[in-house]
């Protein structure tokens, strides 16, 4: 069956865009294009989507609109997934995003986003339960080239890689010490383990989470892992 998506933006030029881009496409079922979040979520009352595609800045404050719907839908409707397409490359943005895990969710920068088989993979990654992150946002996030996200991922254990992918599933310390075998205790060392081999700085532990979550993301093959 194709997906059902929707989309908001308050663009009307992005919308057609959009529209003309998804309208057609195989697998695809384009069911509504609405210009705010509230227009959106009225479709979804309705309406049985599978994905929606947000903008970050809608009305009515101009701010991070899409970043707070994406935030409702994971309580209301935690099936639907969420592609942010976002004309800022700003990690705050993407750690908004994953604070309640990495699953369903994306954040892609529109000036990058150049094909349609490119929004197409990233809407069936999420349909499917993964995440997509555009690496030039994890670039700013660590400050760093790509290569270096690498290295430092290599130097983690067997054992902290496996707590970082339930991490990036946006399981909790208790839910990941069930999944592993592991007391909370031996969980917590390991994460703590895991920021200071991925050199992430002394920050709240939800921020240093996600910016773990986000170098994980970046590493090529682990879409199919979470």
């Amino acid at each position: 069956m194709a997906l059902r998506v929707g989309l908001a933006d308050d663009s009307l030029l992005i919308r057609e865009a959009l529209t003309k881009m998804l309208d057609g496409t195989p697998g695809i079922e384009l069911v509504a294009a609405c210009a705010d979040g509230d227009e959106l979520m009225q479709v979804i009352a309705h309406e049985h989507l599978d994905v929606v595609l947000l903008d970050v800045c809608m009305p009515p404050t101009l701010t991070d609109e899409g970043i707070q719907l994406a935030a409702e839908l994971r309580e209301t409707h935690p099936q639907v997934g969420v592609v942010i397409l976002s004309a800022y490359c700003e990690p705050a943005y993407a750690l908004g995003l994953l604070a309640g895990g990495s699953d369903r969710r994306a954040y892609l920068l529109k000036d990058r986003l150049g094909s349609r088989p490119q929004l197409l993979a990233a809407i069936e990654t999420v349909a499917a339960g993964g995440s997509v992150i555009d690496p030039k946002v994890v670039e700013a996030l660590v400050h760093g080239e790509p290569g270096d996200a690498r290295s430092l991922l290599a130097t983690l254990s067997p054992r902290e890689h496996e707590v970082l992918v339930e991490m990036a599933r946006g399981a909790s310390n208790a839910a990941i010490a069930d999944e592993l075998g592991l007391t909370k205790r031996a969980v917590e060392k390991h994460i703590n383990s895991v920021f200071a081999k991925l050199e992430l700085p002394v920050t709240p532990d939800l921020s240093r989470r996600v910016r773990a979550v986000l170098l994980f993301l970046a590493e090529p093959g682990t879409r199919a892992r979470v």
